[in-house]
């Protein structure tokens, strides 16, 4: 878990596609994320961990790896690629014969454009696959609104229209086709649609529009104004939909594109596989730098070692420089633009991504073995059986016996972890006796653990001397606890550790990383519940302002204290404000009271 959480630490918050690797090395589920360290991060946290199946995947999880994309379009497409070829074993509802939607302009007369999921090498155009059959239905319907297209599957030879084989139907009169089928719109005229509709689905809107423009303001010269404004119509929704909109280009098939990044001491080469336009695999190598290495042989070891890794068996490889060692039958491409250019930008992305991790991983590590040496000495100085990841330290405070209160702190792996942080109000004890509130807490605190079944700590700190010490052993005892849990006092005059049942204490060195950790528990502990203590004391002392005034209770006080806050905030309210709070009679005599010069 230790390392997992290392990976997910260090995941990026972009879009991209996660893989789950069980301990054969197979891939065990994939899927697609908007961000992906928070959606991996779900896994393990929250709701997703009460799910039985979530639990049983995650608990074969032995590594995770992930491929940034551009946008979360891009990440469910490939994913479903992915899982596709992978066939994961959690994705079992993905498993179905769903492909992605393309948009097809039909090899034949008068082609017709249709959505289809079958891609058929035919002759026939086809442009996408789009991730959204939502974004596919906007197209068609785009397109449906600026070009009158027959929807028919009559076959429109030349000598069908001839013979008169087919009448014209009802999309003729209500304006959705020109009737090619009795030959009332000519073969240039549809083609010249089709044409426009290429641009469109290629991401060439400009060029159309320009057409356009010229067509209205032919129309408009010669007076054919109604003509014109709907041309102006077309041009006001290409220009609401002036993007592209595939995402990646079909006629990339069998393609390898590769990315270097040089470092001092090594070299990152990240590698992305393209069939048919889309993205099957992705894999990142790091080379150790020798000295006598250069930039051309390394990159172009790695590229050979990939290819023999993955059975690529692509001619076509897409790369940043020209500096690749020739290889027989491969053509090396360094594109400048377009949807290779984009590729290749991607790889590079996938390559920084993989240095920034490293980095990341690598901090975290020192960080962790810093961490690691301090509890293993104090492992070795209190003499523990384990090393203490979860210390919690108590501490009471009171000032004459008013308010007594205690406060418990948690530490994990040697950092506070403040939202487990407890203040305790001092139920069982009257006055000053910080003995018997020691133990009151202590048995109210581990009472609770148990019952809640929730983590034990691996070493209790006192903050106190023996006395302290031995009432919490008294609960500790109570609750059959003793002997399990490691329990200490640090008496604050000289910094004397002190063990249950011993009266003689040990002495840490004072530069003793161990020492210190203990030194920051109790500070923290004594800081907690003094600025409870504080609070509470205030409060209280107002309350008992409000209660010197004939007639106000300690009902009536808090009722006032909880609804205001204050005594200046009372005092500026209105006499009916208070009455509201505590009725007419009262309210009078605090008004009163409050408002004496």
């Amino acid at each position: 878990m230790e390392a997992l959480r290392n990976i997910i630490n260090t995941l990026p918050q972009s879009p991209g596609v996660y893989q789950f690797i069980d301990k054969k090395g197979g891939v065990i589920y994939v899927g697609k994320a908007k961000n992906l360290r928070k959606r991996v991060t779900s896994y393990f946290t929250g709701e997703n961990t009460k799910s039985f199946k979530i639990k049983t995947l995650v608990n074969q999880i032995i590594d995770i790896k992930h491929i940034i994309v551009e946008s979360e379009s891009d990440a469910l497409f490939l994913e479903n690629n992915l899982i596709k070829r992978l066939q994961p074993r959690y994705n079992v509802l993905l498993k179905d014969d769903k492909t992605f939607p393309w948009i097809c302009i039909k090899n034949e007369s008068f082609p017709r454009i249709f959505s289809t999921r079958r891609f058929i090498r035919d002759g026939s155009e086809y442009y996408g696959p789009y991730t959204s059959a939502f974004m596919v239905k906007t197209l068609l319907s785009l397109i449906r609104e600026l070009y009158p297209l027959r929807t028919c599957s009559f076959i429109l030879s030349k000598e069908n229209i001839k013979n008169g084989k087919y009448k014209k139907c009802l999309e003729y009169h209500i304006g959705n086709c020109k009737a090619p089928c009795e030959n009332l719109q000519s073969d240039k005229d549809y083609e010249n649609s089709i044409n426009q509709i290429r641009n469109i689905l290629k991401g060439n809107i400009q060029e159309v529009i320009g057409y356009l423009e010229k067509t209205m303001l032919d129309f408009s010269n010669t007076y054919q104004f109604e003509n014109a404004e709907k041309i102006r119509q077309k041009i006001l929704l290409l220009e609401r939909y002036k993007s592209k909109s595939t995402i990646v280009n079909p006629k990339l098939n069998n393609v390898d594109v590769y990315s270097y990044i040089k470092k001092e001491s090594y070299a990152v080469v990240n590698f992305l596989k393209i069939i048919n336009g889309a993205i099957i695999q992705s894999h990142t190598v790091e080379l150790k730098n020798r000295l006598d290495d250069t930039k051309e042989s390394l990159f172009t070891y790695a590229i050979l070692d990939i290819r023999e890794k993955v059975k690529s068996s692509a001619k076509e490889i897409i790369v940043p420089f020209y500096q690749v060692q020739e290889i027989a039958g491969i053509k090396f491409i360094v594109p400048k633009a377009g949807d290779k250019k984009k590729l290749l930008d991607l790889s590079e992305r996938n390559a920084r991504q993989y240095l920034l991790q490293k980095e990341k991983i690598f901090e975290q590590k020192s960080f962790l073995t810093k961490t690691q040496s301090i509890l293993e000495q104090v492992k070795k100085d209190l003499q523990l059986k384990e090393i203490p990841s979860r210390i919690e330290c108590f501490d009471n405070s009171n000032i004459q016996g008013t308010n007594p209160v205690a406060s418990c702190v948690v530490f994990i792996d040697a950092k506070p972890a403040k939202k487990e942080y407890r203040h305790y109000n001092i139920k069982s004890v009257t006055g000053s006796n910080d003995y018997a509130s020691m133990e009151e807490v202590i048995f109210r605190r581990y009472k609770r653990v148990i019952e809640e079944k929730k983590e034990l700590p691996q070493l209790i700190v006192i903050d106190g001397g023996k006395g302290q010490l031995s009432s919490a052993v008294k609960s500790l005892k109570n609750l059959d606890l003793y002997g399990s849990l490691p329990v200490i006092g640090i008496a604050k005059r000289l910094e004397e550790i002190y063990f249950p049942n011993d009266s003689i204490p040990i002495y840490l060195d004072k530069n003793s990383s161990a020492l210190k950790l203990i030194q920051r528990l109790r500070n923290e502990a004594h800081r907690f519940g003094i600025s409870f203590h504080r609070s509470k004391r205030s409060k209280d002392l107002l309350q008992n302002q409000l209660e010197q005034i004939r007639g106000v209770g300690q009902r009536s006080a808090e009722k006032l204290l909880k609804k205001f806050g204050s005594l200046e905030n009372i005092r500026s309210k209105s006499k009916t404000e208070i009455k509201e709070i505590v009725g007419n009679k009262i309210a009078e005599r605090v008004f009163e009271e409050l408002h004496k010069i």
